[in-house]
């Protein structure tokens, strides 16, 4: 196992485990197969165990096969607030106090700020007391290094970055999501300020695996290199010295091994400009389902209303390169807890974007398509509800 440091200089495996996808048996997680799994990764070397107070069962499973095998002090637990779901200071402590319960623990070596998507979500935290309650937590050992996870347009990514003295954050990212979301942007401003970045779903929840299009498939197959999908994803990252640990939820001894594998034999600056071709032809192919040929570039933003026109596009292009549920979750997850809405239906058809756009694309016909495609009415429905009933708990605790 290769390992990156952190800003202290602790040394973290470059995979981590992501605790999020632990098989289940019947409601419940299958602990003896998990716990298989973890001991074969750690003695394989791997450091960084991931999980989150809202993954079912996670916090306390890891907490029990850590016990059980005597090795919390050999490892590091990074978990995360659901700060979603925060409404008060105390909710805070009580969050934080399960959750070492959960983990049988007395700290956690890296707690992240849970699926933050807007900079509002950060000043209510900020207006609530985070800070401090953080500074009291690290000065007691409770809490050994901070961060936030991360799902949102690179412009808040960045304004958060830059508004508080974290000590590490947590972006997805992979060679589809290289500039959405936080993206290559993100990654770099976060390694130039010395802050190590952990990666999520470098597979895009398995789907640079098992939806590739058969095209994509061959031109892997065939390729002299001899990788494997995955491989092909986790190299792509590993060839970046910014990229501090990279998470994958692994639930066989099969994955496992080819990932401790892979991130053993993985250096920064291996890949070839034949290497970077293939990926650009894979992506090419994942593309050509697609509805817009929108690539990121984020030069028909700022919108005047609000719109996040490449998160919309991204979104809608998932309903068909991965599933209609995928689109329409993860365009959910990006604007149902932003406290300016982002919706594509507030266009009202200016058109300074489409002045912008070097790929020429008629935005705001296809803003029309996405916003129908991608929230349907039931999908309005319970979108409106949770805004309503986050947004209204919250001018609730307003002074």
């Amino acid at each position: 196992m290769q390992y990156r440091k952190d800003r202290n200089g602790t040394a973290l495996s470059l995979l981590g485990y992501g605790c999020m996808r632990f098989t289940r048996k019947g409601t419940a997680i299958d602990l003896e197969k998990a716990e298989q799994e973890i001991m074969a990764a750690f003695r394989a070397g791997v450091n960084y165990y991931d999980t989150a107070y809202i993954y079912p069962g996670s916090e306390a499973a890891l907490g029990q096969i850590l016990e059980r095998n005597g090795i919390r002090d050999q490892v590091y637990i990074a978990t995360k607030l659901p700060q979603y779901l925060v409404q008060k200071i105390s909710a805070v402590d009580r969050f934080f106090d399960e959750e070492l319960r959960r983990l049988r623990t007395d700290h956690i070596d890296y707690y992240l700020m849970h699926q933050m998507t807007d900079f509002a979500q950060w000043e209510k935290l900020k207006s609530l007391g985070i800070r401090e309650w953080i500074a009291r937590k690290k000065a007691t050992g409770a809490i050994r290094n901070i961060g936030f996870s991360y799902h949102g347009s690179s412009d808040y990514f960045l304004q958060i970055l830059n508004d508080y003295d974290w000590d590490f954050c947590q972006i997805q990212y992979n060679y589809r999501d290289e500039h959405t979301q936080a993206g290559v942007t993100g990654l770099k401003a976060a390694a130039a300020k010395g802050i190590p970045v952990i990666i999520m779903e470098p597979l895009r929840g398995g789907k640079l695996v098992g939806m590739l299009p058969e095209a994509a498939r061959k031109a892997i197959a065939q390729n002299p290199r001899g990788w494997t999908p995955a491989e092909w994803a986790f190299r792509w990252l590993y060839n970046q010295p910014e990229v501090t640990v990279v998470l994958s939820g692994m639930n066989s001894l099969q994955m496992v091994e080819e990932n401790v594998r892979t991130a053993s034999e993985a250096s920064v600056g291996e890949w070839t400009e034949s290497d970077f071709a293939l990926i650009r032809e894979v992506n090419q192919l994942i593309s050509e389902k697609e509805k817009v040929p929108c690539t990121g570039c984020r030069y028909c933003m700022p919108c005047p209303q609000g719109v996040d026109i490449p998160g919309a596009f991204r979104c809608y292009n998932e309903m068909y390169t991965e599933s209609k549920s995928a689109g329409r979750f993860h365009y959910a997850q990006t604007v149902v807890l932003t406290e300016k809405p982002a919706f594509a239906s507030q266009c009202i058809e200016c058109g300074k974007c489409e002045k912008h756009c070097p790929q020429a694309i008629p935005i705001r016909e296809k803003l029309k398509e996405a916003d129908k495609a991608l929230r349907p009415l039931p999908y309005r429905i319970g979108i409106e509800f949770v805004r309503k009933f986050f947004f209204r708990k919250r001018a609730a605790q307003k002074p």
